[in-house]
């Protein structure tokens, strides 16, 4: 028979190897295996033409991060019609020049964009425990130049949609936007742009980093079509068969990443994001993603939650 020492022991060994291994792929591998998704979601006005929105959100760029910023390069192969930035591009105070040259060409395409909290403050040693028992607690770093980044922004023609609403003219197509500062922050002015949203239009869009219930409420209310966010990162950590354990805001687990109903009438996206905090380099269950949404003439009498594919997209490769 066994020593029971010795198989307490062994059983002690195989666990910390475990660990180990499952830290080294969080680490190593999924944390860099990017993905492009693909969802379909109707939520155009009847007769409108397709539009293809590329939803990015929370590179956490570092200056030295070369493989994610040429997977970002490539992004553009894709041709979208519009792209929608929520936030969080940084993770270093000389990370700017990074960001604008991993986006390239994606500047040249209509787009809008908000910022988060890591465009604001950088990323601090935090205790990861706070992320569950006490997920509305802020520790920030150093001041991050955001206002650089929003000047090769806006330089570029990409629209800031900090407290502001207005309607752009794509592919065709009339656009009423309105977007909020980072409510994880608590920086958000909804009152700012409060206000029925515009009927005429194919689609109105609301544009926030953090989807706190909240704000979504108030974009809910004044009859948005369509939100788009990010900040959760998916969970980052997820289980399987379970998903994300935390989505460090009061939104629901459900709704960690992906597409969801918010209410009788309005649809969200929430970007499962491309990168990580520096402290934080892990990912499982829970690879960094951009996602191509399809955006479809919704049918008449509803509008169903659009459907997702997993898979990379063939024109950029996960890497």
């Amino acid at each position: 028979m066994p020593d029971p020492s010795t198989v307490l022991k062994n059983a002690a060994a195989v666990s910390v190897g475990s660990l180990a291994a499952g830290i080294g792929y969080a680490s190593l591998i999924e944390r860099n295996a990017f993905v492009m998704r693909e969802v379909t979601m109707p939520v155009l006005t009847p007769g409108s033409s397709p539009l293809r929105v590329l939803h990015l959100s929370d590179l956490h760029m570092r200056p030295g991060q070369r493989r994610k910023q040429a997977w970002l390069r490539d992004l553009a192969r894709l041709q979208p019609d519009f792209v929608v930035n929520t936030g969080d591009n940084l993770a270093h105070p000389r990370a700017v020049p990074a960001v604008v040259q991993a986006l390239g060409d994606l500047l040249s395409v209509p787009g809008v964009f908000v910022f988060g909290s890591n465009d604001y403050f950088a990323p601090r040693l935090k205790n990861p425990l706070n992320y569950i028992t006490n997920p509305s607690h802020r520790v920030h770093g150093q001041p991050l130049p955001w206002q650089d980044l929003r000047a090769a922004f806006t330089e570029r023609g990409w629209v800031d949609m900090t407290h502001v609403r207005r309607e752009l003219e794509v592919s065709g197509l009339k656009i009423a936007l309105g977007g909020v500062d980072d409510p994880h922050l608590k920086r958000d002015r909804y009152d700012a742009i409060a206000g029925a949203a515009d009927s005429t239009a194919n689609l109105t869009l609301g544009v926030t980093h953090s989807p706190e219930p909240r704000v979504l409420d108030r974009f809910a209310a004044d009859g948005y079509q369509l939100v788009l966010a990010g900040h959760t990162h998916g969970g980052q950590l997820c289980l399987p068969f379970y998903g994300a354990i935390v989505t460090n805001c009061e939104l629901d687990r459900s709704r960690a990443k992906g597409a969801s109903r918010w209410g009788a009438r309005m649809q969200l996206h929430v970007s499962a994001g491309i990168g990580t905090s520096p402290f934080a380099p892990l990912r499982f269950c829970c690879r960094p993603e951009a996602t191509m949404l399809t955006l479809v003439a919704a049918p008449i009498g509803g509008k169903d939650v659009g459907s997702r594919a997993g898979q990379s997209h063939p024109a950029v490769s996960a890497r």
